[in-house]
């Protein structure tokens, strides 16, 4: 059986991306619709080898037919279209931080709450890219021994703030080789090549960021624990691609770093990179186009009494976005909810 499927922002990195991981994992598309911006009107993309081209977004389009559709336009657009398609019989999974925090929206990381998608109402939100791959990693942990406290400094690449950052990154790091004038930044709050900036979103009353306060508000939501806490500085850097971690964690049971290692290794979508005396570690540029989540220099915690510490890297536009949200997807198909 194959769905009727369609991409809103399908132009964009992450829209792109939706392309090339329905086809890695040979998701049963029946028929595909592109929808973007009007400026990308006309816009041909391929999929399998066809050239299909974008269709403009508008209200006065009838969605009907349409089995699953995957948004990544941001929030405006999510809130304008979400929840057209979803009247009209389509399953919205939705990238934006439109529907993450809505009681009626299930916030959806297969490897951790899987069966949340069978509370959809038509729209299934997609979490922070950096929220997805830390439970991702935490999770197994959680279930085994507990967790009270996170502390969470993250090392986000312009890739999360698309393709116009990936440009500034680009552009400034050129002007700088050539010993010229370095441009102004405009898709970044400040300077990004040879920098890095501990800003991703604006401030809240409370001195955090927004992207620091989603953080801890999805993971409550995500794994059902409105007490767990999580403090977390979220900062950019000079990479393209993949958000690194580095997460402290205060657990309710003592837990070893030999039996965490055990654990997640034997955990689905993780992968464990843990060899430090022979430098083997996970990394951004080793990470770039993979869909797991990668986990290393898992250690006992100087701080938090049972704690750990670890490192965790995924690359953000696959995990953090479109394989989690394809993944998604899946599930509807395997749960027969579309």
């Amino acid at each position: 059986m194959g769905y009727r499927v369609a991409i809103v922002g399908a132009t964009g990195e992450v829209g792109r991306t939706f392309l090339k991981v329905l086809e890695e994992r040979n998701f049963p598309v029946d028929e595909l619709e592109l929808f973007a911006s009007e400026r990308s009107e006309g816009q041909e993309l391929t999929f399998k080898g066809e050239r299909i081209k974008v269709k403009a977004l508008n209200k006065q389009h009838s969605f009907k037919g349409i089995d699953i559709a995957l948004f990544s336009a941001g929030s405006s657009v999510s809130k304008d279209y979400a929840p057209k398609f979803a009247k009209d019989g389509a399953v919205v999974i939705d990238n934006s931080s439109a529907w993450r925090l809505d009681p009626e929206v299930p916030l959806v990381v297969p490897e951790v709450n899987p069966e949340d998608v069978k509370e959809h109402k038509g729209i299934i939100a997609n979490p922070n890219c950096s929220t997805i791959q830390m439970l991702v990693a935490l999770k197994p942990i959680y279930d085994v021994a507990g967790i009270e406290a996170i502390v969470v400094s993250t090392y986000q690449s312009v890739s999360g703030a698309g393709a116009k950052a990936i440009r500034e990154l680009e552009e400034q790091t050129r002007a700088w080789c050539r010993d010229d004038c370095i441009p102004e930044p405009k898709a970044l709050p400040k300077r990004i090549a040879f920098n890095v900036i501990p800003q991703i979103d604006v401030f809240t009353e409370n001195g955090y960021t927004k992207e620091e306060m989603k953080m801890l508000n999805e993971t409550r939501k995500i794994l059902h624990d409105p007490y767990i806490k999580v403090s977390a500085t979220t900062v950019r850097v000079p990479v393209f691609y993949g958000h690194s971690e580095a997460v402290c964690i205060k657990l309710k049971k003592e837990l070893s770093p030999e039996e965490a290692r055990q654990i997640l290794k034997s955990a689905k979508g993780v992968v464990v990179v843990d060899n430090p005396e022979k430098g083997e570690y996970p990394m951004a540029i080793d990470v770039a186009g993979k869909d797991e989540v990668f986990v290393g220099r898992i250690r006992k915690d100087l701080v938090f009494e049972p704690g750990l510490s670890m490192w965790i890297v995924a690359d953000n536009i696959r995990k953090g976005a479109a394989t989690n949200a394809v993944q998604i997807a899946e599930l509807l198909c395997e749960f027969a909810l579309v």
